[in-house]
């Protein structure tokens, strides 16, 4: 016979602990594929500003600098130094606009793009592997990611350089730790 406590101890929490925690594993994945680093030593390796760049780049074959920052959501500040550190990786160039002297756009180079296969293949097998290569649901949390991905981009805040609320660091007294 069955009881209340075993009908309630297969329910499912409630669904703001499952997006809870649907976040938290998609921020643990996302540092367990940082970590393992790559095999291919022909990999540059990028920061996570200089990743979010790259990235637009292979999307988008151009852009100015402002619109980088628009849609990587970075401080335009910020975008001026990731593309002059990318440029020194020979992975993107800037070229003047012709109409527009004081303009400037940006392009992925061979290299830039070869370099985003590389991570890409890496990337795609070690969460493969992880998987054990089941691709049953595959399509459905493609599909789900893609939205909240697009959803997440679409509200972000519109401030330009400064963020909406920044998290805050605490500092714990040392006698507090223990």
């Amino acid at each position: 016979m069955k009881t209340d406590r075993d009908s309630s101890a297969r329910k499912s929490p409630p669904t703001a602990i499952r997006w809870a925690d649907l976040a938290d594993l998609i921020l643990i994945i996302a540092r367990e594929i940082q970590f393992r680093g790559y095999r291919d030593e022909r990999v540059f390796l990028l920061t996570q500003s200089e990743g979010m760049v790259m990235r637009h780049l292979v999307a988008h074959a151009s852009a100015t600098p402002s619109h980088i920052a628009a849609a990587t959501g970075l401080q335009r500040t910020n975008v001026s130094t990731v593309l002059r550190d990318l440029e020194g990786k020979g992975l993107i160039e800037r070229h003047v606009d012709p109409e527009d002297r004081r303009g400037v756009s940006v392009h992925r180079t061979r290299r830039g793009a070869d370099n985003y296969a590389l991570v890409r293949k890496e990337w795609g097998d070690a969460v493969s592997a992880a998987a054990s290569g089941d691709t049953s649901k595959l399509d459905d949390a493609l599909a789900l990611l893609r939205s909240i991905e697009a959803g997440l981009t679409s509200t972000r805040p519109k401030g330009g350089d400064d963020p909406v609320r920044p998290a805050r660091r605490q500092n714990i007294s040392p006698t507090l730790r223990d």
